[in-house]
C-alpha cells in the first residue's frame, strides 16, 4: 500500500485559507437530507479526531505522538468541511454542531466512540475505521453532490495514509512480543461487533440515490482489505455477533457522553469568545 508519505506536505494554519475549501462557498446549500447524510459523516470525523487527540504526550513513542497527532488533524478538517456543509441547511455554524449539540442528536457510529484503551485498542479501532472510510471516501467522490464530492476527493488521499499507519501497527504488534499479540488479538474482538454498523443501509440513502454512498456496497472491498491484514498477520476474523449499535439515530454508546463534556466544556462554559 502507498505510505503515503507526501501526503500532509508542508502546511501551517496559517497556510490553509480553510474558507476556500470548506464546502458551501459558491455552491447550493444542502438539502435537509444531503445535511444529516453529512453529519454522519462529519461526525465520525470529529469524534475520531477528538479520541486519537487524546493519545498527544501518552504515546508508546514520539514519533506515534505526531502521527496520530497528525491524523487527528487530518480528520478534524474533514468534520470542519462536513459539518460546515450540514449547517448550510439551517444556517448554523461548524461550531454550532460541534460544540452546542446534545448527545442525541450527533450521528457518528458507535465504532468510533470506543474508548482508546491501550495502544492495541485504538489501532484496532483505525484499522477499522480508515479501512472503511478509504472505501467511503473513494465512492463518495463521485457523487453527484459537488460538495461532498470535493471533499470526498481530498479526503482519500488522507485518509490512504491513516490506513497504511494503521495496517503497518497490525502487523508490529500481531508479530512482535506474546503480550503485543495478545493485545492485538483482543482488540479485533473488542471493535468487532461495532463494524456491522458501518455497513447498513437506512430509508436516507434510499432518498439520496447518486449523491450518498450505499454502505452496503463498501462492504466487498472492506473485507477484502481486512483479509489481506489479517492473512499477513496471522490473525482470524473475530467471531462475535454485530452489536445493536444505533448511532446513526442518535442512540449512543456511553463512552460518547463523557467525550463531549470534554470536547464542549470550553465553548458552553464560555459562549462567543474569541481569541
Amino acid at each position: 500500500m502507498n505510505t503515503g508519505s507526501d501526503t500532509h506536505g508542508d502546511v501551517t494554519v496559517d497556510e490553509v485559507q480553510l474558507s476556500a475549501e470548506l464546502a458551501g462557498a459558491g455552491r447550493r446549500a444542502a438539502t435537509a437530507e444531503a445535511a444529516e447524510y453529512a453529519l454522519w459523516l462529519g461526525d465520525d470525523a470529529l469524534i475520531l479526531a477528538q479520541q486519537l487527540a487524546g493519545w498527544i504526550s501518552r504515546a508508546p513513542e514520539l514519533e506515534e505522538d505526531m502521527a496520530l497527532g497528525n491524523i487527528a488533524l487530518d480528520l478534524l478538517g474533514h468534520a470542519r468541511s462536513l459539518l460546515h456543509y450540514a449547517g448550510t441547511f439551517d444556517g448554523r455554524t461548524e461550531d454550532d454542531l460541534a460544540y452546542f449539540r446534545d448527545e442525541p442528536e450527533f450521528r457518528c457510529a458507535w465504532l468510533v466512540e470506543q474508548p482508546n484503551g491501550d495502544f492495541a485498542q485504538t489501532i484496532a479501532r483505525q484499522l477499522v475505521a480508515s479501512a472503511y472510510l478509504f472505501e467511503l471516501y473513494a465512492a463518495l467522490a463521485g457523487s453527484a453532490d459537488e460538495t461532498l464530492a470535493a471533499v470526498a476527493a481530498k479526503a482519500v488521499k488522507e485518509v490512504e495514509y491513516h490506513r497504511d499507519h494503521a495496517v503497518q501497527w497490525t502487523l508490529r504488534l500481531a508479530g512482535g512480543t506474546d503480550e503485543s499479540r495478545r493485545r492485538m488479538i483482543r482488540a479485533t474482538g473488542d471493535v468487532w461487533p461495532y463494524v456491522d454498523e458501518l455497513f447498513r443501509d437506512t430509508p436516507l440513502i434510499d432518498a439520496l440515490e447518486g449523491v450518498a454512498v450505499r454502505p452496503s456496497s463498501l462492504r466487498a472491498g472492506f473485507d477484502a482489505v481486512l483479509a489481506a491484514v489479517f492473512a499477513e498477520a496471522e490473525l482470524e476474523v473475530p467471531a462475535v455477533p454485530p452489536s445493536a449499535a444505533g448511532g446513526r439515530h442518535g442512540r449512543h454508546f456511553p463512552q460518547l457522553a463523557f467525550l463531549l463534556a470534554e470536547m464542549q466544556v470550553l465553548a458552553r462554559r464560555h459562549p462567543g469568545a474569541t481569541w
